[in-house]
């Protein structure tokens, strides 16, 4: 999450370009010029990564609207200035089983609608301050839950400093803000739902050659869309903080780890309720070499829930080898998932919580939570272009302890499947294409098929059908 690494990455390389036109070359100097010509930065995930300061350079090529993504605030410093830009996605859904159609909300089509617009001002390399607001919508969504809808609101408003100290670079940054790790398992910015997830926060991280060091202090932001600009954080409601560390073995090779406190009052599981508090150790190692890639996070949680002790655990890995040489460059996949479910002893409470969950880690569909699970699920994903991925999967679902409950998205226990007998859940299959349509638009689908287990059924449950249909823009 460095908040200039792009700008200082994008800032060498165009020094090396410079460097490089002035050497002796058989090129033209057409070609020379073209080569140390920076480029237009991509569109990214967050938004305040982007480094328009290319803007100040009259060879890169214009498109509408650029005197508003780059307006220069100093004469001698190209990289003090100010930006705006926006995002939107609309996403179809239809649903014929929300929650396995055990609920009142049976069977929906709709769409949700999320708008985002922001404000980066950038002092150097030094001081930036962002500010981003959504406006989000659920069209004929007949039964709204908090991440469904926010009419107009303030996500994000934050002040950040960096400076260098000790051969590394220290970042403060303080404010509304958002953050993700790893392959946000457990801690998201939870893009999957409409509403995204923001935290009132106090952050710090320190980078030093392959080492960065990162601890914050945060209350979750509740999103309650009663009128405009409502959300709120309270430090009654909920907290949360980390101290973590990463190492970077190499650019294919990487391991973290952190230990983290989680508060919540009034927590409702299946077997328990009460104020919630949870200490947690995390490990997570990342690597890819010869077309192989893995993905492997180990979470332990201990604390208490109302006067209860808590022990729970989950673990999460995806593998994967790329045919790199056949056509059409296929990637089998595997992914295997495990989570703690409570086993109704008096000694602890055993159900994992899973934190701030993105959202689409099993699927957009959101029949399966991280909780009281094993999962296995192996996929194919063929590049039918460079812009076009084309995946299959199929996987399979048991619970980890038949004394606690099957969950849905992100941690609600299904009614009336605590303590039934059968462990098997279901099994379901997905199909999803991507489709990077150019650097600031993307379209996909996805359509998943569940079919339920007795446990389920038994429970009032029947099979379930999704399909989603989504388009994103930036500018």
């Amino acid at each position: 999450m460095a908040l200039l690494l792009g700008q200082s990455l994008l800032r060498r390389a165009f020094t090396a370009g410079v460097l490089c036109a002035a050497a002796p070359q058989m090129a033209s100097a057409d070609d020379q010029s073209k080569a140390s010509t920076p480029q237009r930065p991509a569109i990214m995930f967050n938004r305040w990564q982007e480094d328009w300061s290319v803007l100040a350079d009259p060879r890169v090529p214009r498109e509408p609207l650029d005197e508003l993504k780059y307006i220069p605030l100093s004469g001698f410093d190209a990289r003090t200035y100010l930006s705006f830009g926006a995002n939107t996605r609309e996403r179809f859904e239809s649903n014929n089983a929300p929650n396995f159609g055990t609920g009142p909300n049976r069977s929906q089509n709709y769409v949700i609608s999320r708008n985002e617009f922001h404000a980066d001002l950038r002092v150097a390399d030094q001081l930036q301050a962002f500010v981003q607001f959504q406006a989000d919508y659920a069209p004929w969504k007949t039964m709204l839950t908090p991440v469904d809808r926010n009419r107009l609101d303030l996500e994000q408003a934050w002040v950040a400093l960096t400076e260098p100290v000790g051969g590394g670079t220290l970042k403060l940054r303080a404010g509304r803000q958002q953050f993700g790790f790893d392959l946000q398992r457990f801690v998201a910015v939870r893009d999957g739902p409409n509403v995204r997830q923001s935290f009132d926060a106090a952050w710090a991280d320190y980078e030093n050659g392959p080492w960065r060091f990162i601890t914050f202090y945060s209350l979750p932001v509740q999103v309650r869309d009663s009128q405009v600009f409502d959300d709120y954080s309270s430090v009654t409601a909920q907290t949360f903080g980390m101290a973590r560390a990463e190492y970077k073995f190499s650019e294919s090779l990487f391991i973290a780890g952190y230990y983290a406190n989680f508060t919540q009052a009034n927590a409702r599981f299946a077997n328990a309720s009460g104020d919630e508090r949870r200490d947690i150790l995390d490990v997570h190692l990342n690597g890819k070499a010869n077309h192989f890639d893995f993905d492997l996070e180990l979470m332990g949680q201990t604390g208490q829930i109302g006067v209860e002790p808590i022990k729970a655990w989950a673990v999460g890995s995806l593998a994967g080898y790329t045919f790199a040489d056949v056509n059409l460059s296929p990637r089998v996949g595997i992914q295997l998932d495990a989570a703690s479910g409570d086993g109704n002893s008096k000694g602890s409470f055993g159900t994992f919580n899973p934190l701030f969950p993105n959202g689409y880690y099993f699927t957009l569909a959101s029949y399966t939570g991280y909780t009281n699970l094993f999962h296995v699920k192996p996929s194919l994903t063929l590049s039918l272009s460079p812009s076009l991925k084309l995946m299959f999967a199929a996987a399979a679902q048991w619970r980890q302890n038949t004394a606690d409950a099957i969950y849905t998205q992100p941690d609600i226990p299904v009614p009336n499947t605590a303590g039934r007998p059968g462990a098997y859940t279901g099994s379901y299959g997905q199909v999803r294409l991507d489709w990077t349509i150019d650097r600031a638009t993307s379209f996909a689908i996805e359509a998943v098929h569940f079919a339920v287990g007795d446990t389920l059924r038994k429970a009032g449950a029947h099979d379930s059908n999704y399909v989603g249909v989504e388009i994103k823009r930036g500018w």
